[in-house]
Protein backbone atom coordinates (compact mmCIF):
# COMPACT_ATOMS: atom_id res chain seq x y z
CA UNK A 1 0.00 0.00 0.00
CA UNK A 2 1.24 3.26 -0.70
CA UNK A 3 2.45 5.87 2.03
CA UNK A 4 0.20 9.39 2.36
CA UNK A 5 2.68 11.70 1.99
CA UNK A 6 2.83 13.99 5.28
CA UNK A 7 2.28 17.45 4.29
CA UNK A 8 0.30 20.79 4.70
CA UNK A 9 -3.44 19.97 5.14
CA UNK A 10 -5.61 21.72 2.60
CA UNK A 11 -8.14 21.69 5.69
CA UNK A 12 -6.37 23.76 8.36
CA UNK A 13 -5.31 27.01 8.03
CA UNK A 14 -1.50 26.76 7.85
CA UNK A 15 0.96 29.18 9.09
CA UNK A 16 0.99 32.35 6.98
CA UNK A 17 4.20 33.30 5.27
CA UNK A 18 3.79 36.49 6.70
CA UNK A 19 2.95 37.20 10.82
CA UNK A 20 3.60 39.82 12.84
CA UNK A 21 3.61 39.95 16.54
CA UNK A 22 0.67 41.72 18.37
CA UNK A 23 2.79 42.84 21.29
CA UNK A 24 5.80 43.83 20.02
CA UNK A 25 4.27 45.67 17.10
CA UNK A 26 2.33 47.32 20.00
CA UNK A 27 5.85 48.01 21.75
CA UNK A 28 7.38 49.46 18.49
CA UNK A 29 3.94 51.81 17.49
CA UNK A 30 4.22 52.91 21.30
CA UNK A 31 7.90 53.99 20.92
CA UNK A 32 7.14 55.69 18.37
CA UNK A 33 4.31 57.45 19.47
CA UNK A 34 6.61 58.25 22.52
CA UNK A 35 9.69 59.85 19.97
CA UNK A 36 6.80 62.04 18.02
CA UNK A 37 5.92 63.33 21.16
CA UNK A 38 8.82 64.81 22.16
CA UNK A 39 10.69 68.15 21.50
CA UNK A 40 13.85 66.68 19.88
CA UNK A 41 11.39 65.19 17.32
CA UNK A 42 9.77 68.86 16.46
CA UNK A 43 13.10 70.36 16.14
CA UNK A 44 14.40 67.57 13.61
CA UNK A 45 10.96 67.98 11.66
CA UNK A 46 11.48 72.14 12.01
CA UNK A 47 15.04 72.08 10.71
CA UNK A 48 13.96 69.34 7.43
CA UNK A 49 11.23 71.72 6.91
CA UNK A 50 13.59 75.37 6.57
CA UNK A 51 16.20 73.30 4.80
CA UNK A 52 13.40 71.39 2.23
CA UNK A 53 11.87 75.10 1.53
CA UNK A 54 15.36 76.89 1.55
CA UNK A 55 16.74 74.69 -1.07
CA UNK A 56 13.31 74.87 -3.30
CA UNK A 57 13.49 78.82 -3.20
CA UNK A 58 16.89 79.77 -3.71
CA UNK A 59 18.90 76.54 -5.37
CA UNK A 60 17.32 76.59 -9.13
CA UNK A 61 18.60 73.85 -10.40
CA UNK A 62 17.67 71.32 -7.04
CA UNK A 63 14.17 72.25 -7.22
CA UNK A 64 12.75 69.32 -6.91
CA UNK A 65 9.38 70.73 -4.95
CA UNK A 66 8.51 74.14 -6.28
CA UNK A 67 6.69 77.11 -4.31
CA UNK A 68 3.52 75.52 -3.46
CA UNK A 69 5.46 72.78 -1.75
CA UNK A 70 3.18 70.43 -2.78
CA UNK A 71 5.48 66.94 -2.18
CA UNK A 72 5.90 68.80 1.17
CA UNK A 73 2.60 68.86 1.90
CA UNK A 74 2.37 65.25 0.64
CA UNK A 75 4.90 64.02 3.13
CA UNK A 76 3.03 65.37 5.94
CA UNK A 77 -0.24 64.03 5.47
CA UNK A 78 1.62 60.40 4.90
CA UNK A 79 3.31 60.85 8.16
CA UNK A 80 0.12 62.10 10.32
CA UNK A 81 -1.90 58.64 8.27
CA UNK A 82 0.97 56.53 10.04
CA UNK A 83 1.26 58.59 13.28
CA UNK A 84 -2.53 58.76 14.31
CA UNK A 85 -3.02 54.82 14.31
CA UNK A 86 0.53 53.99 16.05
CA UNK A 87 -0.75 56.80 18.51
CA UNK A 88 -4.27 55.36 18.62
CA UNK A 89 -1.95 51.75 19.30
CA UNK A 90 0.12 53.44 21.79
CA UNK A 91 -2.90 54.66 23.49
CA UNK A 92 -4.77 51.74 23.36
CA UNK A 93 -1.72 49.56 24.90
CA UNK A 94 -1.84 52.34 27.80
CA UNK A 95 -5.24 51.67 28.54
CA UNK A 96 -4.39 48.11 28.76
CA UNK A 97 -2.10 49.03 31.16
CA UNK A 98 -4.24 51.04 33.33
CA UNK A 99 -7.13 48.53 33.24
CA UNK A 100 -4.33 45.45 34.63
CA UNK A 101 -3.27 48.20 37.32
CA UNK A 102 -6.78 49.11 38.38
CA UNK A 103 -7.91 45.59 38.65
CA UNK A 104 -4.80 45.28 40.70
CA UNK A 105 -5.46 47.92 42.61
CA UNK A 106 -9.26 47.07 43.44
CA UNK A 107 -7.92 43.64 44.33
CA UNK A 108 -5.55 44.60 46.98
CA UNK A 109 -8.40 47.18 47.87
CA UNK A 110 -10.92 43.63 48.45
CA UNK A 111 -7.66 41.82 50.46
CA UNK A 112 -7.10 45.13 52.64
CA UNK A 113 -10.94 45.32 53.47
CA UNK A 114 -11.24 41.30 54.65
CA UNK A 115 -8.32 41.67 56.20
CA UNK A 116 -9.28 44.97 58.12
CA UNK A 117 -12.53 42.94 58.95
CA UNK A 118 -10.90 40.10 60.14
CA UNK A 119 -8.72 41.92 62.52
CA UNK A 120 -11.71 43.42 63.42
CA UNK A 121 -13.80 40.33 64.98
CA UNK A 122 -10.89 39.29 66.56
CA UNK A 123 -10.08 42.37 68.48
CA UNK A 124 -14.12 41.96 68.86
CA UNK A 125 -13.26 38.48 70.20
CA UNK A 126 -10.68 39.67 72.12
CA UNK A 127 -12.59 42.15 73.63
CA UNK A 128 -15.65 39.88 75.15
CA UNK A 129 -12.72 36.86 75.78
CA UNK A 130 -11.03 40.05 78.32
CA UNK A 131 -14.49 40.98 79.67
CA UNK A 132 -15.45 37.79 80.89
CA UNK A 133 -11.90 37.46 82.25
CA UNK A 134 -10.68 39.21 85.50
CA UNK A 135 -8.73 41.95 84.97
CA UNK A 136 -5.95 43.97 87.07
CA UNK A 137 -8.70 46.81 88.50
CA UNK A 138 -10.79 43.87 88.91
CA UNK A 139 -8.76 41.26 91.11
CA UNK A 140 -7.11 44.68 92.56
CA UNK A 141 -10.27 45.55 94.50
CA UNK A 142 -11.41 41.97 95.14
CA UNK A 143 -7.91 42.04 97.22
CA UNK A 144 -8.80 45.33 98.54
CA UNK A 145 -12.63 44.09 99.83
CA UNK A 146 -10.68 40.47 100.95
CA UNK A 147 -8.15 42.61 102.76
CA UNK A 148 -11.12 45.18 104.60
CA UNK A 149 -12.93 41.80 105.81
CA UNK A 150 -10.01 39.87 107.30
CA UNK A 151 -8.97 43.28 108.81
CA UNK A 152 -12.20 43.27 110.22
CA UNK A 153 -12.66 40.35 110.80
CA UNK A 154 -8.89 40.44 112.98
CA UNK A 155 -10.58 43.60 114.83
CA UNK A 156 -13.44 41.62 115.75
CA UNK A 157 -11.49 39.02 117.18
CA UNK A 158 -9.03 40.83 119.05
CA UNK A 159 -12.46 42.89 120.47
CA UNK A 160 -13.75 39.47 121.41
CA UNK A 161 -10.33 38.26 123.02
CA UNK A 162 -9.79 41.36 125.19
CA UNK A 163 -13.82 41.31 126.52
CA UNK A 164 -13.28 36.99 127.17
CA UNK A 165 -9.87 38.66 129.38
CA UNK A 166 -11.86 41.21 131.17
CA UNK A 167 -14.56 38.90 131.96
CA UNK A 168 -12.46 36.29 132.81
CA UNK A 169 -9.71 38.04 134.50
Amino acid sequence: MPEIPRGPRLDRPGRRPFELDPDAFAKLSERIARFLGTGRFLAIQTVVVIIWIALNLTAVSLRWDPYPFILLNLAFSTQAAYAAPLILLAQNRQDDRDRVALDEDRARAERTKADTEYIARELAALRLAVGEMATRDYLRGELERLGDRLADRQAGEERGDRLSRRAGG
